[in-house]
């Protein structure tokens, strides 16, 4: 059985190239969205600053909820959208703690200045954790700032001198008490003032915990556990870096997630693309398989060839896939790192159990495919072997039908849950239906074919002469091998069409939002982190303006069937009856005047309140970025959230919790009979460092940069998908193409010309691609108009665009892909075809 399995790897290379490569390329997806599980399960960043402090006391990263499943009590978290902080007397009572030196409080803000580079200002104790000291002068005292040297050069300022600033609190005039030998761009205030400045007063980033002489670091762990208890997290080696870096507690979920479901459902497609493939090879073997049944082959013979076949080729494709599958997760990775959605110093954890998986699933799936493939013909009669494998059977199976039948009932089933849920929960589904509907195709693709062939039949015959008369022919005859042919094609779209238009409806009801929901006539901005407290007041001051309103952008999270997910959050300053003028949001119910700044109110858009069931006048709950907790009371719901924020707060309210109290942006409403354009360049002289103005079109250009990023995620996981799909796309009509020189040969001696041969199987190029194409969009709308409406409200938005790559690139993949092979058969002279 060796020998056979050896001989038919050697002579019938089509097959075990076509094998090979789909075996290649799942395991190069596969390893990729294992390794970006592990880095998600295993994430860690080594400490810099805290790198001479043995413990830290940091904040909660996330936000918790207990919650009742199966009679038992869980708890399900959530990273916290912001930084979160802690009291600032968490310092005083680990310092009163036995063999603690000192607790040093540690406060970071955004400082600006005229001519600067981006600037930290910190509380002068925290020089202690910096290594910092006063070379030049003394320490800071009210109204006084330490810089760094390189700080103080770009300031043209030195000790005895004073400089400018800009801070979360506002522009003041300070006098440089020294300078430090740090290397660091930094701003060290008093340290009863730095809380002030920073706009969380009373609040601190972490505490950084030095010990006595001879207390161990796990002693010291200890006891600042003792003074804390579960108000904070007390960490030690790597988990310092999470300390200094809050947001790899999100860039974890993130990974995580992106591994874990997109993998899931990554490993699925290629378990599927390979079983396919291989079902296709050993469906070409047919009659090899009867003439060994023929000459008294046993059917356990046969199988133990196929077995051989798949334990020969699988490991070798597993194994070369796997270094390419490191470099795909590594450059994924990257790119993350790169657009901020993983902090610096996260390294790619690619251990032995991706690798282990992504090859031990291609040896299964090879396995079982060809085990099935090969448990018809290996069972015939030998006296009824050749007969049987001369005729292609038309219907799948009992078994493939009920199957198929119940896949697609499924998909049907899952996009009228789609239907009925909202937001995130919407989206979480639209993959599950649209590989329900795929196993449903591909279980029942030659009924799938035969119903194509015969529907795109008609015009091939009216349109193609005596070439499109063959293809149609062709087509109709040989369903099951057009079936393994179009099935790749239809994964392509459907899989490429619901990312892509599910991003593009996204962002076309964004835009629109954004664009009929800005009234504005000018809006302020800032190159640096932000606007500093007062900039709507001087705004609102300027002549030709008739109202100013800041407003910051943060985040928060809210509960919803059990478990916590994230929102956009717009805190908005001045009176809330001001706001008509510049943001139009579209009150659908309640009243936004109603707003109050202590909290206790909220605004709701109709999606995010339709997703927790509240009205105007329910209560709901509500997690800000640094994880605390409120309960307002709705007073108003709102259209235009998606792209302008699904909660409305009073900016006071928002800015104590949020990453940064600086305000977004400030939008102007000039004056009835103002000059746009006099007042543009009034507020441009305004002095703010790095303000920048510009009008309703420059702040939708913005929000559609912003929507470009999210949009990100989608594009590579479509590339990576659709990538592979169309690799095994292209894998099988080659295989399919390569398989039929007995037929070109047929056709050559009958008298069929060249020409004519390569119009015949491009015509059935075309037929594959518009049955792939019309059944795979079918299958993409389908899943989009409920999630589509889930996320937006509104129908699916295709863009033209989308559109035509997807058609263009599925048309120039068949004919390609046909079209190569097809010349390659054509190049001998026709011989006579081997019975």
């Amino acid at each position: 059985m060796n020998g056979l399995a050896r001989a038919s790897v050697r002579f019938r290379p089509a097959s075990f190239v076509g094998t090979f490569v789909a075996l290649l390329f799942a395991s190069v997806v596969v390893t990729a969205c294992g390794a970006l599980l592990q880095t998600g399960i295993t994430a860690h960043v080594a400490p810099v600053r805290y790198a001479h402090v043995p413990v830290v006391v940091a904040p909660h990263p996330d936000a918790s909820i207990h919650v009742r499943s199966g009679g038992d009590d869980e708890t399900e978290s959530e990273p916290l959208t912001d930084t979160p902080r802690l009291p600032a007397g968490t310092a005083a009572r680990v310092a009163a703690q036995p063999g603690v030196a000192a607790a040093v409080a540690d406060v970071a803000f955004p400082v600006q200045g005229a001519g600067l580079p981006a600037v930290t200002g910190r509380n002068w104790d925290a020089r202690l954790i910096d290594g910092a000291a006063a070379v030049q002068g003394r320490a800071p005292g009210a109204g006084e700032v330490v810089l760094d040297p390189a700080t103080a050069r770009a300031a043209h300022t030195a000790p005895g001198r004073t400089v400018t600033l800009t801070t979360p609190a506002g522009s003041a005039l300070y006098r440089v008490a020294g300078l430090t030998a740090s290397s660091a761009a930094t701003a060290y205030f008093a340290d009863d003032a730095a809380g002030r400045l920073s706009g969380h007063p009373g609040l601190v980033d972490a505490v950084a915990v030095l010990p006595e002489p001879g207390v161990s670091t796990q002693q010291l762990a200890d006891r600042a556990r003792h003074a804390v208890g579960s108000a904070a997290v007390v960490r030690t080696g790597d988990g310092r870096g999470a300390a200094e870096q809050p947001q790899l507690a999100e860039a974890r979920e993130m990974l995580t997630a992106l591994g874990g479901s997109f993998g899931g459902v990554a490993t699925a497609t290629a378990v599927f693309v390979v079983m396919g493939t291989v079902s296709l090879a050993i469906g070409q073997r047919a009659r090899e398989i009867a003439l060994l049944r023929a000459i008294g082959a046993t059917p356990r013979q046969i199988r133990r060839t196929v077995a051989t076949e798949a334990l020969l080729v699988a490991p070798l494709a597993g194994a070369a896939g796997i270094l390419p599958g490191v470099g795909l997760a590594r450059w994924w990775l990257g790119q993350l790192v790169h657009k901020g959605a993983v902090p610096h110093g996260v390294r790619l954890e690619a251990g032995w159990i991706p690798m282990v998986v992504s090859v031990g699933a291609g040896l299964l799936a090879a396995l079982t495919a060809g085990l099935l493939a090969a448990r018809r013909p290996s069972k015939a009669r030998p006296s009824a072997a050749l007969g049987e494998a001369a005729v292609e059977r038309r219907r799948p199976g009992v078994i493939r039908t009920v199957l198929g039948v119940a896949a697609i009932a499924g998909g049907i089933v899952l996009s009228v849950v789609a239907a009925h849920t909202t937001g995130d929960d919407a989206a979480s589904v639209a993959l599950g239906i649209v590989f329900s509907f795929m196993v449903g195709v591909a279980l029942l693709g030659p009924v799938v074919a035969w119903l194509a062939s015969a529907l795109l039949g008609v015009p091939l015959r009216a349109a193609g002469g005596a070439p499109g008369e063959l293809a149609a022919a062709n087509t109709r005859a040989n369903a099951r091998r057009l079936a393994s042919a179009i099935t790749p094609i239809v994964l392509v779209t459907a899989f490429a069409g619901t990312l892509l238009c599910m991003q593009s409806s996204v962002a076309h009801a964004s835009s629109r939002q954004v664009r009929d929901g800005v009234v504005a006539d000018q809006i302020i901005g800032s190159a640096g982190a932000g606007l500093p407290a007062g900039t709507a007041g001087r705004a609102a001051a300027t002549p030709g303006v008739g109202s100013a309103v800041e407003v910051l952008r943060s985040g928060a999270l809210y509960r919803a069937s059990g478990s916590l997910n994230s929102t956009n959050v717009l805190g908005v300053g001045g009176d809330p009856a001001a706001l008509p003028a510049v943001l139009d949001l579209d009150v659908r119910a309640g009243s936004l005047a109603r707003l109050t700044g202590d909290g206790r109110t909220v605004a709701l858009d109709t999606l995010l309140a339709g997703t927790v069931k509240a009205h105007v006048g329910d209560r709901v709950q509500l997690w800000l970025g640094d994880g605390t907790t409120l309960r307002p009371t709705v007073v108003a719901v709102y259209g235009r959230g998606l792209g302008l924020g699904s909660v409305l707060l009073p900016r006071t309210v928002v800015a104590p919790h949020a990453s940064s109290a600086l305000a977004t942006q400030v939008l102007v409403h000039d004056a009835p009979g103002a000059d746009h354009d006099a007042v543009r360049h009034a507020l441009a002289r305004l002095d703010v460092p790095g303000l920048t103005v510009t009008d309703r079109a420059g702040y939708r250009a913005q929000a559609d940069r912003d929507l470009e990023l999210n949009g990100w995620a989608n594009r590579v996981m479509t590339g990576v998908l659709g990538g592979f799909a169309a690799v095994a796309a292209a894998n099988t009509l080659v295989m399919t193409v390569l398989d039929r020189r007995r037929e070109v040969a047929l056709l050559r001696l009958a008298g069929t010309t060249r020409g004519q041969v390569l119009r015949m199987l491009r015509a059935e190029a075309l037929l594959v691609a518009a049955a792939g194409l019309g059944i795979g969009a079918l299958i993409a709308w389908i899943t989009l108009i409920p999630i589509a409406r889930g996320l937006t409200g509104t129908h699916p938005y295709v863009s033209p665009l989308t559109a035509l790559a997807l058609t263009t690139a599925t048309l120039a993949l068949t004919l390609t892909s046909t079209s190569l092979p097809a010349r390659t058969l054509l190049h001998h002279p026709p011989t006579s075809p081997t019975p």
